[in-house]
């Protein structure tokens, strides 16, 4: 057995169909008064129902996250929570609102509630993210960990088919690149394959049955053991790339993890072979080799778009990308060259195969 270092990431989580009722408790047991709900604009209606079940412990709803965390979108959040003397926060969605929460808790010190409604998984890491100029910059700082996350599948029900498949993909991103991590240990490993497996397992009966409350269930324990596998170890070029173009480009965070994971982690297969074989098994395969093109077929079955054009990346965009994907990059088992990671974004870009 190889030496490592295991470092846990704690949060109380609540899980199960019906748990919502479970929110004012948990609020309380956190010592908390004023709880302020944090939604997107389209989750205004989702925001409201959740300040009426907690009842005078509401500070009220502030629906105003978007996606990337604008840096001026957090500091009117910041002064809103402090106008309404909230001392809690209840990040009611996916990564944008949890994201705004992080980024209030980051000055406040104030505790969150996460309450997810898609498959993320950022509701248990300890990483926050802003945009200014066009740049996304991510951090680690245990004060935006939300302390309580409540799993209730029901709220993923109504989440568009389309969102979903790309949402878990996003999450499965996050287990991917936790196996081959810098500091990956055998703990987090056996999560992250076990993330992966059930996100493959359960992802393609969403698309085909969406109703079915069991699927989504199991889509939602495999994006939290992917998010806890995102908060205990370090991140890769997929990441850096994800970051990249989304500050950049301001493209959707979901789709974008989606379409690149394929390429990143074929990009990898040579220099992590043994890491890259146990997501193949994970995904039905053998072979480190067979992981990149496995991933696009998946995505390809779920039904999600496989090309950076279609999502709105300009062409012209892909050597700033690239650029900028090189500068001062995370760790990864491949070396972060210019001219390969250009040619990766090419054929993410044109939707082609990885390999």
């Amino acid at each position: 057995m190889e030496p490592f270092v295991y470092q846990a990431t704690p949060s109380r989580v609540v899980f199960g169909a019906g748990r919502l009722e479970a929110l004012p408790e948990e609020v309380l047991r956190l010592g908390a008064r004023r709880a302020l709900v944090l939604t997107t604009p389209g989750h205004r209606a989702l925001g409201e129902r959740v300040a009426a079940l907690l009842g005078e412990c509401s500070a009220g709803v502030y629906s105003e996250a978007v996606m990337h965390v604008p840096v001026e979108v957090a500091h009117a959040a910041r002064d809103e929570a402090a106008r309404l003397g909230a001392d809690c926060y209840v990040a009611v969605g996916g990564g944008s609102t949890i994201g705004l929460g992080k980024a209030i808790a980051l000055v406040s010190g104030q505790p969150i509630i996460a309450v997810p409604t898609t498959y993320a998984g950022s509701e248990v890491t300890p990483i926050y993210g802003l945009t200014e100029g066009r740049l996304k910059q991510t951090g680690r700082d245990p004060r935006v960990l939300p302390r309580t996350v409540l799993y209730d599948p029901e709220l993923t029900l109504t989440l568009p088919v389309e969102i979903s498949a790309a949402s878990g993909m996003n999450a499965m991103a996050h287990a991917v690149e936790a196996i081959y991590a810098e500091d990956a240990n055998p703990i987090i490993s056996l999560m992250a394959e076990a993330s992966i497996r059930a996100l493959a397992g359960a992802l393609p009966t969403v698309v085909r049955r969406p109703d079915d409350i069991d699927a989504r269930g199991d889509a939602l324990y495999g994006a939290w053991l992917a998010g806890a596998c995102l908060g205990s170890v370090g991140m890769a070029i997929h990441h850096k790339l994800c970051h990249t173009l989304g500050g950049t480009f301001n493209l959707p965070h979901a789709q974008t993890h989606a379409i690149l994971l394929p390429h990143t982690a074929h990009y990898n297969h040579a220099a992590a072979p043994l890491a890259l074989a146990r997501v193949a098994r994970a995904l039905g395969g053998e072979r480190a080799q067979d992981t990149g093109p496995l991933l696009f077929r998946l995505n390809q079955t779920l039904g999600i778009a496989t090309a950076l054009s279609a999502i709105g990346m300009p062409e012209d965009g892909l050597d700033e990308a690239a650029t900028l994907a090189c500068a001062n990059p995370y760790y990864n088992p491949r070396l972060v060259e210019r001219e390969p990671i250009r040619a990766l974004l090419e054929r993410a870009w044109r939707g082609e195969s990885p390999a």
